[in-house]
């Protein structure tokens, strides 16, 4: 047994087997992490892919999109964007307010509804005093004046009304907004999310 183990761990060819396993796994990670970048729409500093799901895009595509997007619904039932960056294209962070405003009628158009999540940058949820991880349109949002529509993101809660307030993580941060049966717009790419603004006192 002992010369066994002896010979695997000083055989050449074991060796270029195993450091040609890695080097095979190292580029196809890199291969579907270009092929997904190049599916992935940035608009706003939101990004999507709108083609995750359909068919007919090759086994090299969809295999990509998978990777990026494990388990998720074809664009035309669920639409997902994410955004790291604000609307200065400086990173989301715990340390800063922000604001993300929909004008007047242009929050995400669907036939059932739409959520907004806060996570770290891996996507999990963190737990905050507040113990509210999203934002949707269930709730009785409060409108501006004018009809548009704030979501304050920040740690500790606005003087605004709280139903339009998202606490976000202390440290870096993603946003992700869903839209379930999503409208014609954001089907085709018409639709537009709003970029998100620092609020500087």
């Amino acid at each position: 047994m002992g010369s066994g183990l002896g010979w695997v761990a000083h055989s050449g060819i074991v060796q270029g087997v195993i450091i040609g396993g890695v080097f095979a796994f190292l580029t196809a990670t890199l291969v579907l992490n270009l092929v997904a970048r190049s599916q992935t729409v940035t608009v706003n500093g939101w990004s999507s892919v709108p083609r995750v799901g359909q068919p007919g895009l090759g086994i090299l595509t969809r295999s990509a999109l998978a990777k990026a997007l494990p388990a998720v619904n074809v664009f035309e039932e669920a639409a997902y964007w994410t955004a790291t960056k604000d609307a200065a294209g400086r990173p989301l962070r715990g340390d800063r307010s922000y604001v993300l405003r929909f004008p007047p009628g242009q929050q995400p158009p669907n036939g059932a509804f739409w959520s907004l999540s806060a996570t770290d940058l891996v996507g999990y949820m963190v737990r905050n005093d507040a113990g509210r991880s999203t934002v949707d349109d269930r709730a009785p949002l409060v409108a501006n004046a004018d009809g548009s529509v704030d979501i304050r993101l920040q740690r500790t809660a606005p003087d605004g009304p709280a139903q339009n307030w998202l606490p976000t993580p202390a440290g870096p941060f993603k946003l992700m907004l869903r839209a379930y049966l999503p409208g014609a717009t954001v089907v085709d790419g018409g639709y537009r999310v709003p970029a998100v603004e620092e609020v500087r006192a």
